[in-house]
């Protein structure tokens, strides 16, 4: 299966709590949660909406999968929604080394291992095995080199707190630009191919 990530993030790279913050984030003095809200065009949200149809399956870090399961899996308005749908109806993975059981309905919880357990799953027949949100896996998933696709959505906002998607301090990686275009209310879709390490223009001081 083709390995996809979908992460909506500010132009600043913050990815935390774009729909809502959590009370613990709250309470941690993180005070600008929501801040995806309202950013993107309704053909953004279309293409939102048809990415997750498209899935196969998909594949969460335990933080987002709790989450996920707490409204899209239990709220009827959102169940009935068609990314609730999606979300409910295929198979749900969730690499976790503290969740004991997977509660939500399709779902397989991958203990120990999680690289060599998504090699696995991306070796099985199939189209796309999706990741929304996760920001700590999606960082080891690039890490471990398993992500097929890179899907940005940056909202026209800078943040100046929260979690960023990418480390100050990771491993580099190159990119292919395969689209890109700005909406109608100045948010960005940029969908990369990862191409493995970047090389890099020496120091001209350094030439003789």
């Amino acid at each position: 299966m083709k390995l996809t990530t979908m992460t909506q993030v500010t132009v600043d790279g913050v990815m935390q709590a774009n729909g809502h913050a959590s009370e613990e984030e709250r309470a941690a003095g993180f005070a600008r949660g929501g801040w995806a809200m309202g950013r993107f065009d309704d053909g953004t949200v279309a293409l939102i909406t048809e990415t997750y149809q498209r899935a196969d399956a998909f594949l969460f870090g335990r933080k987002t999968y709790e989450m996920f399961a707490d409204t899209w899996g239990t709220l009827d308005w959102m169940r009935a929604d068609p990314i609730g749908v999606a979300l409910n109806e295929k198979p749900k993975y969730v690499a976790s080394t503290t969740l004991t059981e997977a509660r939500w309905r399709n779902s397989t919880l991958l203990s120990g291992d999680a690289a060599a357990a998504v090699r696995r799953l991306k070796a099985e027949p199939g189209g796309e095995l999706q990741v929304h949100g996760s920001g700590s896996l999606v960082r080891s998933l690039l890490a471990h080199d398993l992500v097929d696709e890179l899907i940005l959505l940056v909202a026209p906002v800078i943040l100046g707190q929260g979690a960023r998607l990418f480390p100050e301090d990771g491993p580099d990686h190159a990119l292919e630009l395969l689209q890109s275009r700005a909406d109608s209310k100045g948010a960005t879709i940029q969908v990369y191919r990862p191409t493995g390490r970047p090389t890099y223009t020496p120091n001209f001081a350094d030439k003789e």
